[in-house]
C-alpha cells in the first residue's frame, strides 16, 4: 500500500490519543520480515513523532484502534486493557446458521504448540470470554456482534471456530479464503463470456465496530465508532439480497 495515497479515518484525536479507522489487509505494527510493508505504527509515528502502540488488530480485521501520544497515557489504556476494562464490540459473519440469540463462549486459548502464530482452545490455556448475539441469519450465514470481554490472540476467531460456526472466511481457522456472489446466488447466475468472477470480500470476515474507555488523562468515557470498509458494506448487501432466510424456529 502506498502510504502517500492512503486516507486514514480518524474517529478521535486530541493531545494524548489517536483513534483511527483502520482498513482492512493494513498491518497495525511492522512485519518482522519486511519492515518495508505499510503499517499503522510508522505511519503515525512519522506523522506525530512519538506514538505507542495499545492494542493491535490482525491485519485482515478493519474498525477502531487506539494508538496513544505519550507515555502516561499509554500506561494507563494499556492497564485498561488488561483489567478488561475496555468495552471492544465487534461485528462479523460466520459460516451456518447459529440456533440460540445470545451465546457465552468461555473457553481458554492457549499459543498452538504446532502452529507458530495461530491459538487453539485449550484446558490449560488463558481464560477467554466472548459474549456473542445474533444480528441476523441467513441461509448459510449468521450476522453476530460480540462483546469481547477478554482479548488473547485470535480469540474471536478461534472461539466461533470451536462452536462449530467460524467466520465465513478465516483461512487459518475457517474453510473459505473467500467469498462469491454465486456462493449465494446459484440460480441465474452467468458471468460474462471470457471473464473471472471476483471475490465480494478476500479477507477475515470482521470489523472492530466500537470501542468505550476512559480517558488516559481526564477520565471522561471515550466512545468510537467505525463504520463498515466497501467490502463489508458490499458482503452484507449481497448476503441480503441472495441469502435471505425464508424461515427460522430456534
Amino acid at each position: 500500500m502506498n502510504k502517500n495515497k492512503i486516507n486514514l479515518e480518524i474517529l478521535y484525536e486530541d493531545d494524548n490519543i489517536v483513534c483511527i479507522n483502520k482498513p482492512e489487509d493494513v498491518l497495525t505494527i511492522p512485519d518482522r520480515y519486511d519492515d518495508k510493508i505499510f503499517n499503522l505504527y510508522e505511519y503515525l509515528k512519522e506523522k506525530y513523532g512519538n506514538i505507542y502502540t495499545v492494542h493491535r488488530l490482525d491485519k485482515g480485521t478493519s474498525g477502531a484502534i487506539i494508538f496513544a501520544k505519550d507515555d502516561l497515557s499509554h500506561r494507563n489504556l494499556n492497564a485498561q486493557f488488561q483489567e478488561n476494562e475496555v468495552k471492544k464490540i465487534y461485528h462479523f459473519i460466520v459460516e451456518g446458521i447459529i440456533p440460540k440469540d445470545e451465546i457465552d463462549i468461555d473457553i481458554p486459548i492457549s499459543p498452538s504448540p504446532f502452529k507458530k502464530g495461530e491459538s487453539i482452545p485449550s484446558a490449560r490455556g488463558k481464560h477467554s470470554l466472548t459474549k456473542l448475539r445474533v444480528l441476523k441469519r441467513y441461509r448459510n450465514a449468521t450476522f453476530c456482534e460480540c462483546d469481547l470481554v477478554t482479548g488473547r490472540h485470535h480469540q474471536l476467531r478461534v472461539h466461533v471456530a470451536a462452536i462449530g460456526f467460524p467466520l465465513l472466511v478465516d483461512e487459518l481457522y475457517g474453510n473459505q479464503e473467500e467469498f462469491f456472489v454465486s456462493t449465494v446466488k446459484k440460480k441465474n447466475y452467468n458471468l460474462k463470456k471470457r471473464t473471472e468472477e471476483r471475490p465480494i470480500i478476500k479477507r477475515i470476515t470482521m470489523h472492530a465496530h466500537s470501542l468505550e474507555f476512559k480517558h488516559p488523562i481526564t477520565n471522561e468515557t471515550v466512545y468510537i465508532e467505525a463504520k463498515y470498509p466497501k467490502d463489508f458494506r458490499a458482503f452484507l448487501q449481497v448476503l441480503d439480497k441472495y441469502g435471505k432466510l425464508k424461515q427460522f424456529n430456534n
